[in-house]
C-alpha cells in the first residue's frame, strides 16, 4: 500500500524531513487517519503533500516501522526519500483521471490518505 501524508510546511516541511533523515509521523487526531496509520507496514511508501501553504505533493518517504500498541497514538517512523522532480499542485492532482473518486477529495481534511499504485506512480513519475 502507498499513502499520501499531509503536512503543514510551516510546522514540518519536506525540507525538515530531508534534513532530519527520518521522523515520527504524529499529531494525527482523525480516527480514520489513525486507523490508516496503524495499518501501515514497514517498507511501504508515501508521498508527502504540503497542505495549507503550497498545496502540492513534494517528495517521498518510506515507512521504517510501526508501533500500533497505543491505538490513539500509533508511532510511525518514516525515512526521507527523494524530492519529486516536479511538485504536483492540488489543482493538477484534482484534474488527474487516476484521482477520480479518491477519498482525498471526498474527505479533504483527511491527513493520511491511502493511494492506489496508479495514483502513487502518477504522483512520483507524472
Amino acid at each position: 500500500m502507498n499513502y499520501l501524508l499531509k503536512s503543514e510546511p510551516d510546522k514540518y516541511s519536506y525540507d525538515d524531513l530531508l534534513r532530519d533523515g527520518e521522523t515520527v509521523w504524529d499529531g494525527i487526531k482523525n480516527p480514520q487517519a489513525l486507523m490508516t496509520l496503524r495499518n501501515m507496514k514497514k517498507g511501504e511508501h508515501a508521498v508527502i503533500y504540503h497542505s495549507n501553504v503550497g498545496k502540492e505533493a513534494v517528495g517521498t518517504a518510506t515507512v521504517l516501522s510501526v508501533d500500533a500498541s497505543d491505538p490513539k497514538n500509533p508511532i510511525v517512523k518514516l525515512k526521507a526519500g527523494k524530492r519529486l522532480k516536479r511538485p504536483k499542485p492540488l489543482a493538477e492532482i484534482r484534474d488527474a483521471g487516476v484521482f477520480q473518486g479518491s477519498i482525498m477529495f471526498r474527505q479533504f481534511r483527511l491527513s493520511v490518505v491511502p493511494l492506489t499504485d496508479e495514483q502513487y506512480d502518477w504522483l512520483i513519475h507524472g
